[in-house]
């Protein structure tokens, strides 16, 4: 089975986890594995930015019974690490949640800083981290940061289609799920169930819970041995490169990103306020006629969002999200970013909007 050919810790820079693990589900469901960990849920901290990811990450573990502490920010900024130390010296949290890059907005947290404060005034805290748009483009040291998940899915800078999603988990939290004394609340998302297949399929080993989608698992382990030709911490380098080149293009042609600092900015994507007079229902399809494709806002608040007309939603949003992530960062050669940036300048012309 191609799963049992993956070798998702081939790199020492990856860190170390005790259990990797490839899902059959989509990166939400794989929020909701998260409650298996413990029976009884007293309370987590989730470390917002008023994000539309963050906020469903929350959601989902409320409806589990999760009495849930959220710490905002206003759009385009994080919380900073003195309100996160001292919601945690304030109240004793099972977990604390961080989404690592929001993808409705571009805003990065800084994960290392958190783990380490978590590390010294609430040891006891797991430490949980949504790295779906952020694994691959992003660094993550698993253990140096003392983080016990990280999840991610296949479709961002993994560079596979969507339907895969991956865990790493630590020794402790499984040390944890283990010890658990609640009765089990889902069948497909247990981690009884699924925690045997894994250590056989490391173990080279065929069991069976579920049928594998085998072409998505094909695919990643073709991925996983490109990205891991080269150093990742090249890659990252090439990521960083990639933002700072996009984000000064944006700042040239006079436009504002989302975030309100470079520090505080994704590598992996850039969110971009529509400029004053423009619309985004004329804006995109100009850039589309030339062969380049960019999201229109999703976060509510700033987005007119629509779960039934999503592509309507799009075109209301009053900012655009710039993907620049996997092969369009490390082939140089596709000059994928620059005919992207050379698109938008165009198509901003198009619709009549220039720079004063």
């Amino acid at each position: 089975m191609a799963i049992g050919k993956l070798n998702l810790s081939s790199s020492p820079e990856a860190g170390h986890s005790d259990g990797i693990w490839l899902l059959v589900i989509s990166a939400k469901r794989a929020m909701k594995r998260l409650y298996s960990i413990q029976g009884k849920w007293s309370r987590m901290l989730s470390v917002l930015t008023r994000r539309y990811f963050a906020d469903s990450f929350a959601e989902c573990l409320q409806i589990y019974g999760a009495n849930v502490t959220q710490l905002k920010a206003p759009i385009g900024e994080r919380p900073s690490l003195a309100q996160i130390e001292e919601a945690l010296k304030a109240k004793s949290y099972k977990l604390i949640t961080i989404t690592h890059v929001d993808t409705s907005t571009g805003v990065l947290s800084d994960v290392k800083a958190i783990g380490e404060l978590v590390q010294r005034v609430s040891p006891d805290t797991l430490v949980i981290v949504d790295g779906v748009c952020s694994v691959g483009c992003e660094e993550i040291n698993f253990t140096e940061w003392g983080l016990d998940v990280v999840l991610t899915a296949s479709q961002k800078a993994l560079g596979v289609p969507p339907g895969l999603s991956l865990l790493l988990v630590s020794p402790r939290a499984i040390k944890i799920f283990q010890e658990r004394k609640g009765p089990e609340t889902s069948y497909f998302a247990s981690w009884r169930k699924w925690l045997p297949i894994m250590q056989a399929y490391e173990s080279r080993k065929p069991m069976y819970f579920a049928t594998p989608p085998v072409q998505l698992i094909y695919a990643l382990n073709t991925s996983l041995k490109q990205i891991l030709q080269r150093p990742l911490t090249d890659r990252f380098a090439a990521h960083k490169k990639a933002s700072k080149m996009v984000k000064d293009y944006i700042e040239k042609l006079g436009l504002k990103t989302l975030p309100t600092s470079r520090a505080e900015s994704a590598n992996g994507m850039t969110a971009v306020w529509v400029p004053n007079g423009v619309k985004l229902a004329d804006l995109l399809p100009k850039i589309a006629s030339k062969q380049v494709v960019f999201a229109g806002g999703l976060h509510k608040e700033i987005a007119s969002i629509s779960h039934l007309l999503i592509a309507l939603a799009n075109f209301s949003a009053k900012y655009f999200r710039i993907g620049h992530m996997g092969v369009s960062v490390t082939d140089a050669e596709r000059n994928d970013l620059q005919k992207a940036l050379d698109a938008l300048k165009t198509g901003l012309s198009e619709v009549g909007w220039s720079q004063h």
